[in-house]
């Protein structure tokens, strides 16, 4: 079992000291625009702005998906110490470049080349050997739209597999970018907002359903211990894990984020070993561009493993798959599968099987 905090969470440190952009303009149907403690309508409210009212805008963090009045964004700003507002709902005058948060220090914090000497390749993909699109030079600032996972680099500033992407078919490799405040929380291209529970449990079982379903039918791990498992594992979608790199499972990289995942992401856990004693740790943890595609991931290690030949054997019965697999060493805790089936019991998972 598996604990993770996202370094985003970091976030609510006061704000440091630093220049504001202005211009920005709150842009309603009607009524007041919500401030939220977090870059999500989950998150409290603590205040609202007014239509037209003027703001000044520190940086920018990927959060819920809004269809706002100005735009559909996943984009939220940050305009104070705990204090965010949904892009979608803002007007620049004139336009402006925002700069990503730092994920530790909160401050706005921007990206430059650091290759100590020459120049860094632009390539038209993720890999040293796609066609170059030209050059940065080095301490060249960048203007970084997301990430991608590519060839690992070993460069000057960190050996990873992440790339960034600068524009249309432009990638350079992390390995040579260093952040002035420190490195963003990042989105990965084309990943799915993060991911914010609604409807309580009835409400996580609804939206979670059909994908351990269609895992059901890919690999034949049963949907109701999958279900069980998730709701288990992240305490009914609320970990950062699984809201931010939709991974609900805890599924880590191991050096390359395997067939079903988009990357890997280092998060702070807490982990309790078999032999007895827990300890904090940093973990490399696969991000997903969608929840089926964590759960397609999940069930395919299940399935395909060896050391779970006896459970799927059993996959017909959701209790005894649920007991073989914590046999087979899936979790350290003890009552593991007893959580797992007084789940299904409570909620009547079986129905999804």
């Amino acid at each position: 079992m598996v604990l993770a905090l996202a370094a985003g969470a970091a976030l609510t440190a006061a704000l440091p000291a630093q220049a504001a952009l202005t211009g920005a303009t709150v842009s309603t149907a009607s009524g007041p625009l919500n401030v939220r403690s977090g870059p999500a309508t989950d998150k409290k409210s603590v205040g609202t702005l007014a239509k037209g009212a003027a703001v000044s805008v520190y940086c920018k963090v990927r959060g819920e998906q809004i269809d706002g009045h100005v735009r559909d964004s996943s984009t939220w700003l940050r305009i104070g110490s705990d204090r965010w507002i949904a892009d979608a709902y803002v007007a620049w005058s004139p336009a402006r470049t925002v700069p990503w948060c730092a994920a530790a220090t909160a401050a706005a914090t921007g990206a430059k080349v650091a290759t100590e000497g020459g120049e860094l390749n632009i390539r038209a993909a993720a890999t040293s050997t796609s066609g170059r699109q030209g050059a940065y030079a080095n301490g060249a600032a960048l203007t970084v739209q997301c990430q991608v996972w590519g060839q690992q680099v070993d460069g000057t500033a960190r050996k990873t597999g992440s790339w960034y992407k600068v524009g249309d078919k432009r990638y350079v490799s992390a390995a040579y970018v260093k952040w002035s405040k420190g490195e963003p929380w990042l989105p990965w291209c084309g990943q799915d907002p993060p991911t914010v529970p609604r409807g309580g449990n009835k409400g996580f079982i609804s939206a979670n359903a059909p994908a351990a379903q269609a895992s059901d039918r890919a690999t034949g791990v049963p949907a109701s211990v999958t279900l069980a498992q998730a709701i288990l594992e992240t305490g009914w979608g609320r970990g950062a894990l699984a809201r931010e790199d939709h991974n609900l499972f805890g599924m880590k990289c191991f050096g390359s984020p395997g067939a079903h995942a988009i990357g890997c992401r280092d998060y702070a856990t807490f982990e309790c070993s078999p032999t007895g004693g827990c300890f904090d740790l940093k973990a490399t943890f696969r991000a997903y561009e969608s929840v089926a595609d964590s759960y397609r991931d999940h069930g395919d290690l299940l399935a395909n493993w060896a050391r779970y030949d006896t459970a799927m054997d059993h996959a017909g019965d959701p209790k005894r798959f649920a007991k073989e697999i914590q046999k087979a060493g899936y979790a350290t805790d003890p009552k593991y599968a007893e959580k797992l089936i007084g789940i299904m019991d409570q909620y009547d998972l079986y129905r999804f099987d």
